[in-house]
């Protein structure tokens, strides 16, 4: 099995995700989107304010080593590039978690079945984003 995504800054969300993905079968692994990969995205350095620094915020090497640490996940691998395709064709799982919802902009490919993946959707946790976090932390802040 396979998931992917940024996990930055770690929240009960993605603790969730990893877990339901893990209960699907016997070999979790976790792809993570290189650091570049998610400066590319437009919304990377913006949340509403404007006022929240470029993401990630937590380099690939740590969010790599802390999503290693979780019991859930037995190898974390990093993504180069905006898809996640290359790197599923060479691995090739039986299973491709897709969190969220489906859509054309959903991370599930689109040709799964040609290829034999199964595609798992597990729904995103409500209340819980990064996003919201760093609002949560910024409005900390005196």
């Amino acid at each position: 099995m396979c998931a992917s995504g940024c996990f930055d800054l770690l929240h009960p969300g993605h603790i969730r995700l990893v877990e339901h993905a893990r209960s699907l079968g016997d070999i979790l692994v976790v792809a993570i989107e290189s650091d570049g990969s998610v400066r590319a995205r437009p919304q990377a350095g913006m949340a509403p304010g404007g006022n929240v620094p470029a993401r990630p915020l937590t380099a690939a090497v740590e969010r790599a080593e802390i999503l290693a640490a979780l019991a859930a996940v037995d190898f974390v691998a990093e993504l180069e590039g905006p898809s996640s395709h290359p790197f599923l064709t060479r691995f090739s799982p039986d299973v491709v978690i897709a969190g969220g919802r489906a859509g054309p902009d959903s991370a599930a490919p689109r040709d799964a079945s040609e290829r034999g993946w199964r595609i798992a959707r597990v729904p995103l946790e409500p209340g819980f984003s990064t996003a919201l976090l760093i609002e949560r932390i910024l409005g900390l802040r005196v």
